[in-house]
């Protein structure tokens, strides 16, 4: 395997868990990057540009990274919260007045932001045209009805969440959430990563696609997990909250279309290097270069338990913080404090402030899963071992 980039001395293991990804989990082509109090001591890449082809994996190649983005749209609110600009415990109604419709008037940001808004799903799903037009889909949420009482409970919004946030920030700032992001934190930190890729990086992203995983590892380890059977039957059945919160854009869109790539879906459509993560949470738990994104106290926000339970989408216990999915069986990430978000298939950003750690995982080759992924996961055991 010709695996190209650095590994800073006393992280090896790390380089010797993204080969073995590669020889015995599945992996087509993929990158990882670590920092550690703000240095970068891990930056690997490997395998092919595209899942169905023979380009090697360049030093600037980016992909769709799905929900791993939510992540860096997470970061928004927060910075927001921290100049002043938002109250997260202001109904949204307060700067979306559209929004109070059918019973929304009592939810508030921090709902919104944490998975609690019961807004999971949409009665009427959205086309991907319809999805991506800035215009549908923050109109449809508006409108939407709550599948539960909003504050009481939890469930992944993992469509929706675009147009949540994303409608909220842009009446803010008067910014969408990409021009946002671009602005305010890709550009200062250096950052490969966009909601909204710009025609000119296109040439950068791969194509993403499905792959299956071996049956076994290459020490006889499972890696084709069997879902619990409620699991199963949630995704199987077409008027479930989870088929209807993850098929709120109908049919699901190309990822490897420039129009989708192009859109701005902070939920869903993330175009980002590792390195590129990795660096954005490095800046969220310290200084980066001159750069720190987030102060001591909006760092305890993001990582404060705000939903923790059976979670009504994903059909699992999740934890919840505010738009960080926090350590635990769902999301086994560093330690009991860390905070990121997974890629339904694969990619992975997260941060642990205790040990300094900042990481960030992409990959071409979407795997069946969530949340732990056996590759990602493989990594996250590598780091640890390193500390």
């Amino acid at each position: 395997m010709d695996v190209r980039g650095t590994v800073a001395p006393g992280f090896e293991a790390v380089r010797d868990a993204f080969v073995r990804n590669f020889e015995q989990r599945g992996e087509r082509g993929a990158a990882v990057a670590v920092y550690r109090h703000g240095r970068k001591v891990v930056d690997l890449w490997a395998g092919t540009r595209d899942v169905d082809g023979t380009e090697p994996w360049a030093v600037d190649t980016t992909q769709v990274v799905r929900s791993a983005g939510k992540g860096v749209a997470a970061a928004v609110p927060l910075l927001l919260h921290q100049r002043g600009q938002v109250d997260l415990d202001a109904p949204v109604g307060t700067y979306w007045p559209e929004f109070k419709a059918n019973g929304k008037e009592r939810v508030l940001v921090r709902h919104l932001v944490a998975h609690r808004a019961g807004l999971a799903a949409l009665d009427t799903p959205l086309t991907p045209e319809e999805a991506a037009d800035g215009v549908s889909g923050p109109r449809a949420v508006a409108a939407q009805r709550p599948q539960w009482e909003p504050g009481t409970d939890h469930g992944y919004h993992a469509q929706t969440y675009s147009w949540l946030v994303g409608e909220l920030v842009r009446r803010v700032t008067g910014r969408t959430i990409g021009r946002w992001i671009a602005e305010e934190i890709a550009r200062p930190l250096g950052l490969d990563f966009w909601f909204g890729l710009p025609e000119d990086e296109a040439h950068r992203v791969g194509r993403v696609g499905p792959v299956e995983p071996p049956a076994v590892d290459g020490n006889g380890g499972t890696l084709r997990m069997r879902p619990k059977r409620n699991v199963v039957e949630a995704y199987a059945d077409p008027g479930s909250l989870t088929r209807r919160a993850f098929g709120a854009i109908d049919p699901f869109p190309d990822e490897n279309a420039p129009a989708y790539r192009a859109a701005e879906l902070p939920a869903s459509n993330g175009v980002a290097t590792a390195r590129g993560l990795a660096r954005c949470y490095a800046a969220m738990i310290g200084e980066v270069d001159g750069h720190r994104l987030f102060a001591p106290a909006t760092l305890t926000l993001a990582r404060t338990e705000e939903s923790a339970g059976p979670d009504r989408v994903l059909v699992v216990s999740t934890r919840f913080g505010l738009g960080y999915m926090l350590h635990g069986s769902a999301a086994p990430l560093l330690a009991p404090g860390s905070f990121g978000h997974p890629g339904r298939g694969g990619s992975l950003g997260f941060a642990d402030p205790e040990s300094g750690i900042a990481l960030g995982y992409v990959t071409n080759g979407l795997q069946k899963g969530v949340t732990a992924d056996p590759r990602s996961q493989a990594l996250v055991r590598a780091v640890r071992s390193a500390l």
